[in-house]
């Protein structure tokens, strides 16, 4: 079933199934993990939090987390432009700052650790945009998107149903 009233004449694949419904059965588990993401989301703006979330679930193709991440970020306000221009911002970085560039390089470098570590060139133009204690929050942000794309893409959550603010 689908949220979108625009869709309900069309032909388009039924929803798949989730596997399990990981919030139900390990409770403890997602409690912590709604902890961790609310002691990040205090030390690290909103808009750009936003850019790190999609960016992330982008690369892990993560649907759920990207329904999610990008309905939150239109409501606080950001544009569906810059939403869009994310998995191509190597070519369209006029749309972000300087600070967000160096922000979205390093979510890349974290999440897709082909290398082992992440560069020195991208942590330095990181640190070079953020202070310490900002920069230690883009960092635990950018690992707490990532266990919880881990945990939609291995449950199979289904996007589609979620509501800013519900």
């Amino acid at each position: 079933m689908t949220t979108n009233s625009a869709q309900d004449d069309t032909n388009y694949l039924p929803e798949h199934a989730q596997r399990v419904d990981w919030i139900k059965l390990a409770p403890d588990v997602y409690k912590a993990m709604i902890r961790l993401d609310t002691a990040v989301r205090n030390g690290v703006e909103t808009t750009l939090l936003n850019l790190v979330k999609i960016r992330a679930s982008q690369i892990n193709h993560c649907a759920f987390c990207l329904d999610m991440h990008s309905k939150d970020a239109l409501a606080a306000g950001e544009s569906a432009e810059r939403i869009i221009q994310l998995n191509a911002w190597t070519e369209s970085k006029h749309f972000f700052t300087a600070k967000e560039i160096a922000a979205i390089e390093l979510t890349e470098a974290i999440t897709v650790l082909t290398e082992g570590f992440v560069p020195d060139e991208v942590y330095a133009k990181a640190a070079a945009e953020f202070d310490e204690t900002e920069l230690s929050h883009l960092i635990a942000a950018i690992a707490t998107i990532n266990a919880f794309n881990r945990f939609g893409v291995s449950t199979r959550m289904v996007p589609g149903h979620y509501t800013p603010g519900a």
